[in-house]
């Protein structure tokens, strides 16, 4: 009762304190007046206070570089929300919209490609969060600078450079980092090398990764006594598969993984205005076990004995160009060509079935973008021409693992020549009408084109051989920005947001839960949203708040309903009779939502700062009338109160969740209603403290407690339940 009431109290005390600025990442940030803060997700450098659009920032070391991966870094800060399908992922929601409805970019290129998925993605681990400077999350669509794909915002990463020396003599210096985290036995390491000459400049980032298998909360709610459970797991005895007891069911066997990241820059400073940077990012991990799919029952039977993904491979190269105070018409320009290389595997068997299938994917994206920014007297206009070429190669085989005989099965994506590209041309404008008023505005053109080959039809039995797009479509913004002397912000914004079909929407075979099979449907039209916000800061010494209220109109929204193929409303897949199902512009979706924060210092090194998320959304189709959206996350946020120091900080935060109930839930979407409780994805809360001390010789200690408590929970529309009660730490070393 007592612990109880304790957390009610810092809860309490924490929403007693309103809202906290959209830019405020330390207790520090407070204090700093408005036209000090500077954000750099629109390609140039601009100070907040210009910018109508709402947007987040992570930039310290404790908030990037100390957490288990990107995604985790995301969770902590309490501004968006993650699913989870498996320890080895995360898929960020921004606003109701998920996957490939929010762009992800890292360095300036674009990371979402033609298998971009509709459901969960988790390719944001495939960022080093240990190389990552600074990362920006901007909220509602972001179709004029960003292109289709940025629905619901954009997540803009942002890499560490090489350093110049400030003298004549070439400097070297360094970090070597080291972590340890004990519910899911994390041992990982990175080591960053830095050379500084007078112009030229490197920079070698090597991280290393080892996660055990998950170990959940033992403090469960009375009334779901055995929620998450592992009681079995399958092991191969000869050629035999067997079902072998857990003795501790609260280890998700079958979560662990090992990952190696890799980033390599050069600088060469040709003049004190341009620059040119040679950027190398390698990614890769070990086969990843998808442990939602290998919880699932069949009764007392396993449904799977096998359900991983192959190596995540991601590899880029990329050249970007900076020049700046130009003597032309452009006075500002950037130019960054890019490629990169991913490769993506499934490989599934079912319990105690021989048959082992596999399915690769492998996609070369070549990039170009380039930025111009021209100024005159009040005005600043940004003109840019994006360019991205997909080219995906998709292949399959089914391998008995007792005979060795192989066999043909359907591929996931078309089996034949398939490409996608996203060309576009945008101008964006800023009206500085005073110290006070900033007017933005500004379009785009977009032309979206996909060619799928469907060359081997004889298992699928396809209707059709090709399946072809052309789609153009012009969006816009416009928004009116008023900062006063008092560092108050406020802006009011309208946009527009696109998204044309991928080769995932439009040309993918593939049952997204036993049962259920989804097939193409060549017939699906872009997406379209037309967003409405308002948005407040307020910066004060001692008390800062922000708001932030949305609104939006989502039409020929993309829905997974019941379908026909081939006159059929189920087919056999994989070896199970599966009802029919296909993607469908059938619905006319609204989305809503609230974001409130506060910070307030209570003391020179003692300030609590607070964020709380809302949002919801349905949508309209002839047949079910009102549904739920899929994609939305419950009430969530984070209240924290730090102490800081010069030399060290600590801080007492509560991570929550609200109840997800089962009538919320979409129940053909990408809910996941099967890994959740009889009434839905119960609300939770975790109580979690983290310190970080500077030592003598350039040491830096972190040390966290999280989920003190050892509560057991699950985020909604996970199949994997949150780390138990976990020691991590942390220790880091520069020369």
């Amino acid at each position: 009762m007592c612990r109880k009431k304790l957390i009610l109290s810092l809860v309490l005390m924490a929403s007693g304190l309103g809202i906290h600025a959209q830019q405020s990442d330390t207790a520090k940030a407070t204090t700093k007046l408005l036209d000090d803060v500077v954000v750099y997700s629109s390609r140039f450098a601009e100070k907040f206070k210009r910018v109508a659009q709402t947007i987040d920032v992570l930039k310290t070391r404790e908030q990037l570089n100390f957490q288990l991966n990107t995604a985790d870094a995301l969770i902590n800060s309490g501004k968006l929300f993650v699913q989870k399908s498996q320890q080895g992922g995360g898929s960020p929601v921004i606003r109701g919209f998920e996957a490939s409805r929010i762009l992800m970019v890292v360095d300036g290129v674009r990371m979402n490609n033609a298998i971009y998925r509709a459901g969960h993605l988790q390719n944001i681990i495939t960022i080093d969060n240990m190389v990552l400077d600074r990362m920006e999350i901007l909220y509602g669509p972001s179709s004029t600078l960003f292109g289709s794909d940025a629905l619901g915002g954009v997540i803009s990463l942002t890499t560490k450079d090489p350093i110049l020396s400030n003298n004549n003599k070439t400097q070297f210096s360094g970090a070597a980092t080291l972590r340890y985290s004990s519910a899911m036995q994390e041992n990982r390491g990175n080591f960053q090398f830095n050379i500084g000459g007078k112009q030229w400049a490197s920079f070698t980032s090597v991280s290393y990764g080892s996660f055990g298998d998950l170990i959940q909360g033992n403090n469960r709610s009375a009334a779901y006594p055995n929620f998450g459970k592992r009681n079995v797991f399958v092991e191969r005895a000869g050629n035999l598969d067997i079902i072998v007891p857990n003795p501790n069911p609260n280890k998700q066997v079958g979560s662990g993984y090992q990952q190696v990241d890799i980033t390599q820059k050069f600088l060469y400073q040709a003049s004190k205005k341009v620059q040119h940077v040679l950027n190398f990012q390698f990614s890769n991990t070990n086969d990843i076990p998808r442990y939602d799919r290998l919880s699932e029952m069949n009764g007392a039977r396993p449904v799977f004995a096998e359900w991983y993904y192959g190596p995540q491979i991601r590899n880029m190269a990329a050249y970007h160009l900076t020049a700046k105070e130009q003597d032309g018409f452009f006075k500002d320009i950037k130019i960054t060509a890019s490629f990169q290389d991913i490769e993506e595997s499934r490989i599934t068997r079912r319990f105690q079935n021989n048959n082992k299938d596999f399915r690769w994917e492998r996609v070369h994206i070549f990039g170009l973008n380039i930025d111009a920014k021209h100024y005159y007297g009040k005005h600043e206009l940004h003109l840019g021409a994006e360019s991205y070429s997909n080219f995906v190669r998709s292949t399959a085989e089914r391998v008995n693992i007792v005979s060795g005989n192989k066999s043909r099965i359907t591929t996931r994506y078309s089996d034949g020549p398939t490409s996608m590209g996203t060309h576009a041309l945008f101008a964006q404008h800023t009206f500085k009408i005073s110290d006070h008023l900033t007017i933005n505005d500004g379009l785009r053109f977009n032309l979206v084109q996909l060619n799928a080959q469907f060359v081997d039809t004889a298992l699928t039995r396809f209707p059709f051989t090709k399946a072809r797009q052309s789609n153009q479509a012009l969006t816009g913004n416009i928004g009116i920005v008023y900062a006063s002397k008092n560092n108050l912000r406020t802006a009011f914004v309208f946009s527009t947001g696109f998204r044309s079909p991928n080769v995932d929407d439009l040309a993918k075979v593939f049952d997204s839960r036993t049962g259920l099979v989804v097939v193409p449907n060549t017939n699906i039209r872009p997406e379209y949203t037309y967003n409405v916000e308002w948005n407040l800061n307020k910066y004060g010494a001692v008390f800062s708040y922000g708001a932030a209220v949305f609104y939006t109109a989502f039409n020929n929204a993309l829905v997974l309903d019941r379908y026909l193929f081939n006159g059929q409303d189920s087919i056999m897949y994989n070896g199970v009779q599966s009802g029919v199902y296909a993607l469908q512009n059938k619905a006319r979706a609204r989305l809503y939502g609230l974001t409130l924060n506060a910070s307030i210092q209570f003391a020179k090194t003692l300030t609590a700062e607070g964020v709380i998320n809302f949002t919801r959304g349905q949508f309209r189709d002839a047949i079910n009338g009102r549904t739920p959206l899929d994609h939305i996350p419950p009430t969530h946020g984070r209240f924290v109160l730090k102490h800081q120091r010069a030399k060290w900080n600590a801080d007492l935060s509560v991570l929550f969740n609200g109840w997800k109930r089962l009538a919320d839930y979409n129940p053909n979407g990408e809910d996941n209603v099967q890994y959740a409780t009889p009434d839905g994805m119960p609300a939770w809360y975790t109580l979690n403290f983290r310190s970080s001390v500077h030592l003598k010789n350039s040491f830096q200690l972190q040390v966290a407690l999280e989920n003190i408590l050892d509560r057991n929970y699950r985020y909604f529309a996970s199949g994997i339940s949150a780390p138990g009660r976990n020691l991590s730490v942390s220790l880091r070393a520069a020369f």
